[in-house]
């Protein structure tokens, strides 16, 4: 190669390094043709001074002075050079202006594509993109003080501003949190790190709906602990897998501090629990999100060396529901008679800390409206799932797990459904009252038929369930035959009169209000559920124990439970009185739901953390809410304690001996 080539090379090499490396050029290029022409003019000038410093002086005048054509006088040499010193120096700042420009420009565009570096602190990191993201960062935004975090950081394989687009649609004005999105893979660890997770307060990991999803969280995952190091404690991480086959792995890759959520697997639990619970996913509703009241951990100074059922009645503002050890296990609804140790804290429902205050409720209890007749025990049920996905396996395991022996389950799916749909089965005859808890019987049907469900008898089932198909097990949305399958069931309501307790499945909480539904009817969407557990875990990781437990099929639940069992129908009493004895049948009452307000929106009747002092009038068809295992147990005669501490006094323990969840 020529030395002309080896040198335009080498030229072109430079100025692709950088913007600067042009300016460079520019500069020494623009220098190399005006100095010396100035230095031609000053010498071949008559009136030029005679000394060196003062030619060189008029030199740099010169050069300063590029820009001034005909500014230069003398013979037409001169003036040759003047013109041409002009161009040279005009062309050359033109050039200047256009790099200095081109390169704020492409600052500008790299700062809207979201890859400069966050520098915060205590902020919440959400990493990836789905439906759930816009549940996470609202019930974020909502958070009481001191919970909300100052600052929200989002990164994900999305274009910064199409996201900053869609918060500003579904999240609305973020008040004093700050919503900072960044645009990246997050399974890199040197786009992660852009997100500054060590100094992050918690980090939320969220799975897309693509069917690798489970296997992007847990490369995101191994991406954030080779960025945080192997011995760096770091933040607590909190993570959501669709497959339980992901979870081991996930956890792992989470490390000691992580959590690890399996989504199917609580929408599942969620599905079969509201199908012997009508009104559950109402309740859990209102006690996910923040804009009412929600789990805490409180304070049990009051209480050490006494029994758990002391403290039920020990809060007026708040609603005892289990223990945290000083080992960190977490007890939900213990026995009555649990020592509570010191060191331990309340798991309480209450709005705010500030609620945790002692005050003895006792005197507000009312024993002679207490009803001492045993609780009737469930009958077996007879249920109908409509639909089949990759949740159904789930669901059929859990009501089999939940059902009373004798129950029957009918399951009928699409025969133009998807390929992983099970192959339609006989019905096989039932099976023996007492030989299974629940028996399973296959059909296969045209569920997008609505006259297929019309020739259905729907009178003897207990409760109905639609699950919609996958997304992308067909052409149409997963929500369009769910829609069609609820029309349907709603023309045979009007037929027979008889209104049927349906439990549904959407993905798009939008489609809520389209559903043919019945005002305050169990409607389960699976993105928003999973959505306001990891907001609630990620203010509070004690709290993944309990809801966790909460959702099992074995221990302790929420319950609906009819007021009869409680308390005597057409008494009026206080919510003491109802929470002294379902503390006699070792259960702890949250709240009620009254049947006159079953259709009235926005709660539709589900009443969380009354306070104690509250008398209403409770009727039959009245629902108490209570923490508690799965089977009524009877009555127990209350035994006598101690006197609960009251703040009102002077041995009442002071305000900030009160430890905040967060600490």
């Amino acid at each position: 190669m020529s030395l002309r080539d080896r040198a335009r090379y080498r030229f072109d090499r430079t100025l692709a390094r950088s913007a600067g490396s042009l300016m460079g050029w520019l500069v020494v290029s623009c220098l190399a043709v005006v100095v010396p022409v100035s230095a031609l003019l000053v010498w071949t000038d008559p009136g030029a001074p005679p000394s060196l410093s003062g030619r060189l002086t008029a030199v740099w005048r010169s050069s300063a002075e590029t820009l001034r054509l005909g500014a230069v006088d003398g013979t037409p040499l001169r003036m040759l050079l003047a013109a041409l010193l002009g161009l040279v120096a005009l062309l050359c700042v033109s050039t200047l202006v256009g790099v200095i420009t081109t390169g704020l420009a492409e600052r500008l565009a790299e700062l809207s594509r979201g890859r400069s570096t966050v520098l915060e602190q205590g902020h919440a990191v959400v990493l990836g993109w789905s439906d759930q993201v816009f549940t996470v960062v609202a019930e974020l935004v909502a958070a009481q003080v001191p919970h909300r975090p100052r600052a929200v950081v989002l990164l994900a394989d999305v274009d910064k501003t199409e996201m900053e687009r869609a918060l500003a649609a579904h999240v609305g004005p973020s008040g004093r949190t700050r919503l900072i999105c960044r645009s990246g893979p997050a399974s890199d660890p040197g786009v992660l790190a852009l997100v500054s997770p060590r100094t992050a307060r918690t980090v939320l990991v969220l799975p897309s709906g693509e069917p690798t999803a489970d296997a992007e969280v847990l490369r995101t995952l191994l991406a954030l602990r080779a960025v945080l190091g192997e011995d760096a404690e770091g933040p607590p991480v909190l993570a959501a897998v669709r497959d339980d086959q992901y979870r081991a792995a996930a956890r792992l890759a989470a490390g000691p501090r992580g959590t690890v959520l399996e989504t199917d697997t609580v929408t599942a639990r969620l599905i079969a629990q509201c199908v012997r619970r009508p009104g559950l996913s109402l309740v859990l509703r209102d006690l996910l999100d923040f804009a009412g009241d929600e789990f805490h951990l409180a304070d049990a100074d009051a209480f050490h060396e006494r029994p758990f059922g002391a403290a039920l009645l020990g809060h007026a503002g708040a609603c005892v529901v289990g223990l945290l050890t000083p080992q960190g296990r977490t007890l939900l609804n213990p026995p009555a008679d649990t020592v509570i140790a010191p060191g331990s804290r309340l798991i309480i429902l209450a709005r705010d800390e500030e609620a945790a205050r002692p005050d003895d409720c006792r005197h507000l209890v009312e024993r002679p409206v207490i009803a001492t007749a045993p609780p009737h025990p469930e009958d077996a049920a007879h249920v109908l799932l409509l639909g089949w996905n990759r949740r159904a396996p789930l669901v059929v395991d859990q009501l089999r797990r939940t059902a009373r022996p004798g129950s029957v389950l009918d399951v009928v799916t699409d025969r133009s459904g998807p390929a992983s749909t099970r192959e339609p089965e006989p019905w096989p005859e039932p099976e023996p009252s007492g030989a299974s808890r629940l028996s399973v019987r296959f059909q296969s049907a045209a569920l997008s038929r609505p006259e297929t469900l019309l020739g259905f008898d729907l009178t003897p089932y207990d409760g109905t369930v639609v699950l919609g198909p996958d997304p992308g097990d067909g052409p149409d949305r997963p929500d369009d035959r769910t829609l069609v399958t609820l029309l349907a069931l709603r023309l045979v309501e009007e037929r027979t009169g008889r209104q049927l307790r349906v439990v549904t499945e959407l993905t798009d909480d939008r489609n809520r209000p389209l559903a043919p539904l019945d005002p305050g009817s169990d409607v389960i969407v699976s993105g928003e559920l999973t959505g306001l557990l990891m907001a609630q875990i990620a203010q509070n990781r004690h709290l993944a124990a309990v809801f966790d437990e909460l959702f099992s099929a074995d221990g302790s639940t929420i319950c609906l439970r009819p007021a009869g069992h409680y308390v005597c129908p057409g008494s009026v009493t206080t919510f003491a009185t109802v929470v002294a004895a379902a503390r006699d049948r070792g259960e702890c009452a949250i709240g009620y739901r009254r049947h006159d307000r079953r259709a009235a929106p926005p709660d539709h009747g589900v009443r969380l953390n009354p306070h104690k002092a509250e008398r209403r009038e409770w009727s039959t068809d009245d629902q108490v809410i209570v923490v508690a295992t799965d089977t009524p147990t009877p009555p127990t005669p209350p035994t006598p304690g101690p006197p609960i501490p009251n703040p009102t006094r002077e041995d009442a323990p002071p305000a900030h001996h009160h430890e905040r969840a967060s600490d």
